[in-house]
């Protein structure tokens, strides 16, 4: 008979901290209420109150009313970036967005997943980094643990599950190189 105490995991201890949890429940509360139901082109007002939850934005972030986002005191988003309708930003682990990047509209950026190398299939909370000029379109994925590269494109209805190389075009699912993509040159934004 073995006499070594149980992991936390096979108690059905929750994986959260007692403060994450109440986070989560004020967030879930502050995001249905305040956030949700501001006018679209408060982008300021909802700057606020993710900031006030711990999320980390440059002054020109445009984030629109109708994006879930899960932990926002895991978020990091650059200058002149934005997420917009229906954008799921599921930031169990850290996710770090740079400057000038689009998530279009219905994309799902995923920070969290399960280690299927265990039967009870704890939770893992890998990180995300898009980096700068990237482009996540219209319905696409972005799996735990993956960098985009600056200048990347991922295609509508992409899936990303390795990393996306720097000024490179992907689609389909899994995500395949199809395009490369110009730099800017001397800094151009665009």
């Amino acid at each position: 008979m073995s006499t070594a105490s149980p992991r936390a995991e096979d108690r059905g201890v929750s994986p959260y901290s007692t403060k994450e949890k109440v986070g989560r429940i004020l967030w879930a509360t502050v995001q249905g209420t305040l956030f949700r139901y501001s006018f679209h082109n408060w982008y300021g007002w909802r700057r606020f109150l993710l900031t006030r939850f711990g999320a980390k934005l440059d002054p020109v972030v445009r984030i629109r009313r109708t994006v879930t986002i899960e932990c926002p005191w895991n978020l990091t988003m650059g200058n002149e970036s934005s997420a917009g309708d229906g954008v799921k930003l599921y930031c169990l682990g850290p996710v770090t967005i740079g400057s000038r990047v689009s998530i279009s509209q219905y994309a799902h950026v995923c920070a969290g997943s399960h280690d299927h190398t265990r039967p009870d299939l704890p939770l893992t909370r890998p990180p995300i980094t898009i980096e700068n000029d990237a482009w996540i379109a219209a319905d696409a994925y972005v799996g735990p643990g993956i960098t985009v590269g600056a200048g990347a494109i991922l295609g509508a209805r992409g899936c990303a599950f390795k990393d996306l190389e720097p000024w490179t075009i992907y689609g389909g699912n899994p995500a395949k190189p199809i395009a490369e993509r110009s730099p800017f040159e001397n800094g151009d934004k665009r």
